[in-house]
């Protein structure tokens, strides 16, 4: 019989379970303990959080990486390929290793009925033990408590923020969503949180389960220095520590302060030449990605308020001197209104594109939805279309935000291969 593709696993996958969402543990980990990679490193960290959880992965494993250890990182979704999702020593995994994966998990679920998830988790930790990483860094999916990422065994655990998100499956008020997400902590373990002023469900969780939590602004906070920033912490004994002078990092300044002081809880010998060197290094497309040609641009995957919030900070901080487009298309499910309410003064005017496919939403959906926001904008059918009248309309001085969704980056990116 002759094997399947990446390809034609990746649509199996996709076939073996009638929803593309199933919250519990129950199969995953049955599955897992039978592979036994509950433990699929030396050291384990789980990333949870509304926003952030992908640089924080990054900064995280780039730190390491320079520290000389072998590093193993989960994300999702990816950009362009699935081998994206899941790195070995900062290398998309190969088409080979992936089917390895699935065959191996395949065999070993027997009638057991996984999610497309599921199993792309499963398969993350089977390439992790196989190649024996030093540290395995493995950002949450939804949630947190009944991910299925949670099936392991963490040293350290960490939410990054919470925002309202995913309210069909986690809920609908901050303290529910707290909660949902702190169930990545564990007793006696480490326990990050980045998010200022906490909701009390994340607190109370970790305290009535006694992890030990570490809260951005009590326990750890970074103050910035003109071009360079400082860093405040707790080691492992919560005795402080400080790193100083450090260069400002591509990614988010507020995740590369919760990544380390997740860092230091599961390794205290940490240098401040490494962190340097990790922060300089830390890099992911599509979040704050800078294009230069063939106008002047933002890329960024954020497709909720909070994500919203944190790119205008960025505009407030680098005015131009033209006009400054948003360029937005968002799947259905997202909250438009609140991503350009964040926004609004910080774009001059808007381009509202279409996305197709399974939750997709046209221009005019996008619009109707945007109506009470009293905004100027154009509509285009498609994210290239809108780049294609950017692309003879805009100034040297002008810049242009692209972001609402992965998809809206990915269809950006390679619009500006084509070019």
């Amino acid at each position: 019989m002759k094997k399947k593709n990446l390809s034609q696993w990746l649509e199996y996958l996709e076939s073996i379970h009638p929803s593309e969402i199933e919250m519990g543990l129950g199969r995953v980990n049955s599955v897992a303990q039978a592979m036994q990679l509950i433990r699929p490193a030396g050291k384990v960290m789980l990333v949870a959080g509304t926003n952030g959880k992908g640089s924080t992965v990054t900064y995280c494993r780039s730190i390491l990486l320079q520290a000389g250890f072998s590093v193993g990182s989960y994300m999702s979704p990816h950009l362009h390929i699935y081998n994206e999702r899941v790195m070995i020593n900062g290398v998309m995994a190969s088409d080979e290793d992936l089917i390895e994966s699935f065959e191996a998990i395949d065999q070993a679920r027997g009638d057991v009925m996984l999610t497309y998830f599921e199993v792309g988790t499963l398969s993350a930790l089977y390439l992790f033990k196989k190649f024996h990483v030093d540290f395995a860094v493995i950002e949450v999916g939804l949630g947190g408590r009944l991910d299925a990422t949670n099936i392991v065994d963490p040293d350290v655990s960490v939410v990054t923020s919470i925002g309202l998100d995913h309210q069909d499956w986690l809920g609908d008020d901050i303290d529910k969503i707290a909660f949902e997400k702190a169930g990545v902590y564990r007793k006696d373990k480490a326990a990050v949180c980045g998010q200022l002023n906490v909701s009390k469900g994340l607190v109370d969780h970790a305290k009535n389960i006694g992890a030990n939590l570490l809260l951005k602004g009590d326990d750890f906070s970074l103050d910035i220095s003109g071009s360079t920033w400082n860093w405040r912490g707790k080691s492992i004994d919560q005795t402080e520590i400080c790193f100083n002078n450090m260069p400002l990092p591509n990614l988010p300044l507020e995740n590369a302060a919760t990544a380390l002081q997740a860092l230091v809880q599961i390794y205290p010998d940490l240098k401040q030449d490494q962190v340097e060197q990790g922060l300089k290094q830390a890099m992911l497309p599509g979040r704050m990605q800078v294009i230069e040609t063939p106008f002047n641009g933002v890329l960024d995957v954020g497709h909720n308020p909070q994500a919203a919030k944190l790119v205008a900070q960025r505009c407030a901080d680098v005015p131009v001197k033209g006009r400054r487009y948003g360029l937005l298309a968002m799947l259905d499910d997202k909250d438009a209104n609140g991503v350009v309410s964040e926004l609004k003064d910080v774009v001059d005017e808007w381009c509202l594109a279409g996305i197709s496919g399974y939750r997709g939403q046209s221009s005019d959906q996008l619009a109707k939805k945007l109506e009470g926001l009293m905004f100027t904008s154009k509509q285009y059918g498609t994210i290239e279309s809108a780049l294609d009248d950017l692309a003879v309309t805009m100034t040297a001085d002008d810049e242009v935000l692209i972001m609402g969704s992965f998809m809206t980056v990915a269809a950006a990116q390679n619009w500006l291969k084509g070019i």
